[in-house]
């Protein structure tokens, strides 16, 4: 038996005026999952997120929490909870007062909030001394923690995240996204996550949803969103990768065989899986990620190599990115472990190959 979605989005579209912010948005979020909206600004992913939240009616569509119509629910009134970019805490308020103000909203027992309270810190890791203390005595980190304590505290059915973490720096967002990861395993709520950090998105999602112009492009675990992504957009989009244009000769339920200007390929086969549904005879692109990329010897086999002349070098620290030009003209992305003499140099001559398993071959279409 399927279980229920507890996030059920049909056919939404959001209008101001002449301007389609959503183009018909349809979403399905299992329960205890962690979701994960990513695209470029204004591609409408908070817009979604304020659907969701109730701050805004959808112009037309669907939007279900556990089974319910959310048309005419005013957002107090939702099972949901957000946590927004900029915190928005009551700075006159102390921490416990913070935490506690959804709580006493609802005319809750001062008791029973105060053990809500304690239960929250205790789960955030925060010190009960800071109970007492103002926002604005506290890190950055810490008032994020008990921003997410306070959009706990009423125990939503889905938590709402509008980049939280992207005003922190990079070493303080790292702590905090093994925080939320946490979080999330601790108490089984489902987080639906915008941000930009696509980092932080492969790292904290079970699925990530890339957006584009009002529409969803695709929906999948991180792997596949990396590895198998719909288009050339969404390739580029989601991490730095390598598109070769490459000439499909035909088709069959075997695979394809193909031609290509510089790719070394004795076979010139690649294999079905290895292959989107929407690629036909013509014009494709062959994916392949930088990390898959590998230095070959001259007489050394690889199921695909090319020639190439190393124009840069770029080191960060735990891996090292150069970039390749082939003799068509192609550039191309090589990254590696990290080591402290440089195996290539700019100018230098190299081989190059991968593994024709670690291909990913797309339709032409709009980077």
């Amino acid at each position: 038996m399927t279980t229920a979605p507890i996030l059920d989005i049909q056919d939404v579209h959001k209008d101001y005026n002449t301007y389609q912010a959503l183009k018909g948005v349809s979403l399905k979020v299992r329960r205890g999952e962690f979701i994960a909206l990513v695209g470029p600004s204004g591609c409408g992913k908070t817009t979604l997120l304020k659907q969701i939240a109730g701050f805004e009616d959808a112009t037309s569509g669907t939007i279900s929490i556990d089974g319910r119509d959310m048309a005419g629910v005013p957002a107090a009134q939702r099972p949901t909870s957000m946590v927004f970019q900029k915190l928005a805490l009551f700075p006159h308020m102390t921490v416990a007062e913070n935490i506690g103000f959804p709580l006493k909203l609802r005319k809750v027992p001062a008791a029973q909030i105060a053990q809500r309270v304690n239960e929250m810190i205790a789960l955030m890791e925060l010190k009960p001394i800071y109970l007492d203390r103002f926002p604005r005595a506290l890190s950055g980190g810490e008032q994020q923690r008990v921003a997410l304590a306070r959009s706990m505290i009423s125990s939503p059915k889905l938590l709402l995240l509008d980049e939280p973490l992207s005003a922190l720096d990079v070493k303080l967002k790292k702590v905090l996204q093994s925080e939320l990861k946490r979080l999330h395993r601790s108490v089984g709520v489902t987080f639906v996550h915008v941000t930009h950090d696509l980092e932080e998105a492969m790292m904290l999602a079970d699925r990530i949803c890339v957006m584009r112009a009002g529409r969803i492009l695709q929906l999948g675990d991180p792997t596949d969103i990396y590895y198998r992504p719909a288009d050339a957009f969404v390739a580029g989009f989601i991490g730095e990768t390598n598109l070769l244009p490459i000439d499909v000769v035909s088709r069959n339920a075997a695979g394809i065989t193909y031609r290509s200007e510089g790719i070394a390929d004795p076979t010139g086969t690649i294999p079905a899986p290895l292959v989107a549904d929407s690629v036909s005879p013509g014009q494709a692109l062959m994916n392949v990620r930088p990390e898959l990329i590998r230095r070959i010897g001259t007489h050394e086999n690889a199921d695909c190599a090319v020639n190439a002349t190393v124009t840069e070098i770029f080191s960060k620290g735990g891996t090292v990115q150069y970039r390749a030009r082939m003799p068509e003209g192609h550039d191309l992305a090589i990254e590696i472990q990290g080591t402290s003499a440089l195996p290539m140099q700019v100018g230098e001559n190299v081989r190059l190959g991968w593994a024709k398993k670690d291909i990913w071959v797309l339709a032409p279409g709009e980077a």
